[in-house]
């Protein structure tokens, strides 16, 4: 894990209370930097959420494919058109 990622693990956190805990966290990261998911189950029910309210704007890696725990990085694009965040002079 590098020092750009948020690590969130919704395995002791309500069903209810996960996705919005996980899109606020993704909200709040700056372009480049990633969260890195751990669940007790596939998460591809929020990559088409993902998908949905946010097309382009993520990059999804599987680290860790179950049976018991799913790990996901999810990692912010930089939206088109904006600085890559170099030092431009």
């Amino acid at each position: 894990m590098s020092a750009n990622t948020t690590t969130v693990d919704v395995r002791a956190i309500a069903p209810r209370e996960r996705h919005p805990l996980i899109f606020s966290t993704f909200r709040a990261l700056l372009p480049g930097a990633a969260l890195e998911l751990v669940n007790d189950h596939d998460p591809r029910p929020l990559y088409l959420q993902f998908e949905s309210e946010s097309p382009g704007a993520f990059d999804w890696t599987y680290l860790e494919s179950g049976p018991d725990t799913w790990r996901v990085q999810i990692t912010k694009r930089a939206a088109a058109g904006t600085c890559c965040g170099g030092c431009c002079h």
